[in-house]
Parts: C-alpha cells; structure tokens; sequence
C-alpha cells in the first residue's frame, strides 16, 4: 500500500522528472547518475484529461521504464490530492504509484525546482545584467515573472544549497515617485490591496498599461501582454515603452528587495519566458538602479550580481541535479514523498 514517506534516500533510477506547468508540462528521464537526460516534446496539458494519462502517452516514447519520479508544480504540497495552479490537473501519488509502475514519488513546488537549477546554472545560461563582480559561493535567490510572479531562495550553508519556497510574489508593491502616484490608483486590485504580482507578471504587465493609458487621459489599443512588449522594445507606443521601463523598475525594486531578505551575496536571477524576452530593457539603466537603491545598503546592492536564466530547460535541469546528488541538498521531503 503506498504511503508518506519522511526517508531522505535516493531516489531510485530510473528517474522520471517533470516540471509541471499551467499550459504546458515538460518531462525527461534520466537513466542513472551520469547519463544525459532523455527529454521529450512539450506535453500540453489541456490534451490530456490526467497528469497520469500524459505520463502514460511520454513514456510510450521511451524504451525505459522509471521506478521514481520527481515532479515540479505550482503551488502548496499538501495531502495525497494536489491540484495544480492554472490547470484542471490533481496530482494523486498514489494512483501513480498503483497505476503507473512507479514506486517513489515526490512532488515538490515549482519554484523550488527553479532554486535547485541556478545553484549549478553555467555561465553559458545566463545572461549578467550589468557590471557586477562575480557572486561568491553564497546564497541566491530566483525571481520569475510568467503566468504570476515566483520567488524563492537558496541558501547555502554547510556545504549545501538549501532551497526556500514560498509566495514572495504576493508581497506589497507601493508607489514611490510622483508618476508611481499618478497611477496606482488606476491599477486594478485583489480586495483593495496591490501585491508585486498584480503588476510583475504577464497581467500584470497588462494591468500596469492600462493604468498608464487612464492616467494619461487615452483609450488603451494593445490587448495583449506580448502586444505591450513588442511595441514596447520597437518603441512604436509611448504608452507600451513607458509600461515596460517601470516594469523593469518595479521588478528591480522587487529583485533588490528579495536580495536583502536571503542576503543573497551569490547573486539574484530572474527566470522564465518574460525575462527572456524583455532583455533588452533588462539590460537599460532602469532594472539596476532600483535593484541598487536601497539605502542604507546601496553598496551591498552594488555588489550583487543579477542574472537572466536563458536555460531552455531550467527547471529540469535543477530536478536533475537534485536526483544525480540529493547530498549537495537540503531539500525537505516531510509531507511530499509517497513509497511503495
């Protein structure tokens, strides 16, 4: 009968590893320690009325049969019944593991898996923001704006990188300037207060434009957040350019803020599609001079490098490295791992 399990013992190979999203789920399989991951096409996830069903149609692709799985969501690990954020999916342990063959699970928060990828991110996937020094062997922190805004920490202490999940994306987000006062009133709210993500995120970034065209007296053209960025960096819309500089602005001061929370001396890194896509204004003046503004610590600011993840796989590869040396982790399995 499959049961919660508290064992901090390796994961037996083969390992399916999966990063599940609300649109799409990326899987592969890694065959021992030290082979190269197996990785498939993209499942999305309306295609499939179960994540188990979705297994099932990826390994039928495969020649190997995991015994375990380690897989990344979104949101809160609790009970044996786990429904995914932005997705009809419930992840149910141990149907998997009556169902699918496999004998250990373990379900661990999305941006977990995204703290474990930048502890052994190369220099090849990233893109530096500025000039920084290069970050010591210390702690980090990942912030992703996407479908919402994630963060996590990674603490390093005795000689392991211990990742901290929680909803950093909800804290407040204030106004600080005479223009930030112009348009928060008009920035729409979630029960009268404004969180980081209601304005650092793919809405929120639409939310952020709207505020500016009330503000400035005109009816808003652009539908979509992507429709925002591409007039934004061809600077063919005040409107759109305006949204995406104080988007920047705002995510700094978030980035700066999360900074001092983990005192992240190893450096700060931002993940996902929409940091990728808006490099260019990343890499203006904006982002790093509200990362560094922050007195009385400005020049501990100043010597934090900041990080573009351009890792296509980032996610999977953090999972990877946790299953190839769970040792190097302190990555807490209590309530999330079912056996057998």
């Amino acid at each position: 009968m499959p049961e919660l399990n508290h064992s901090d013992a390796p994961l037996p190979f083969p390992i399916l590893i999966g990063d599940i999203g609300g649109t799409n789920a990326r899987f592969s399989i890694l065959a021992e320690a030290k082979a190269e991951p197996e990785h498939f096409p993209n499942v999305r996830t309306a295609d499939f009325e179960t994540i188990d069903a979705a297994i099932e149609s990826v390994l039928a692709k495969s020649a190997i049969r995991p015994r375990s799985t380690i897989l990344a969501m979104a949101g809160p690990v609790r009970g044996d019944e786990i429904p995914l954020t932005n997705c009809d999916w419930v992840i149910r342990p141990k149907t998997m593991i009556a169902n699918l063959g496999i004998e250990d699970v373990l379900i661990i928060n999305d941006f977990e898996a995204q703290a474990l990828a930048i502890a052994v991110v190369s220099e090849e996937h990233r893109h530096t923001i500025g000039e920084t020094t290069e970050g010591m062997v210390a702690s980090r922190a990942v912030l992703g704006p996407g479908t919402g805004l994630g963060v996590a920490g990674l603490v390093h202490a005795q000689h392991a990188w211990i990742p901290v999940p929680g909803e950093g994306g909800h804290i407040d987000l204030g106004p600080r300037t005479a223009r930030d006062l112009a348009i928060w009133p008009h920035l729409e709210t979630i029960e009268g207060r404004i969180s980081a993500e209601q304005v650092i995120c793919g809405r929120g970034l639409l939310n952020l434009y709207h505020a500016i065209c009330k503000t400035d007296g005109i009816e808003p053209s652009l539908k979509e957040p992507a429709d925002v960025t591409t007039h934004a960096l061809a600077k063919s819309n005040a409107q759109a350019e305006e949204t995406l500089t104080l988007f920047v602005t705002y995510l700094g001061r978030v980035a700066g803020d999360v900074a001092l929370i983990f005192m992240a001396r190893g450096g700060v890194y931002l993940s996902g599609g929409i940091s990728q896509k808006i490099l260019p204004a990343l890499q203006g003046p904006e982002f790093r001079a509200a990362f560094e503004d922050k007195a009385p610590h400005s020049a501990l600011l100043r010597s934090i490098p900041t990080h573009v993840v351009i890792h296509p796989l980032a996610a999977l590869a953090g999972l990877a490295a946790y299953a190839r040396l769970p040792a190097s982790f302190g990555l807490s399995t209590d309530g999330r791992r079912w056996r057998r």
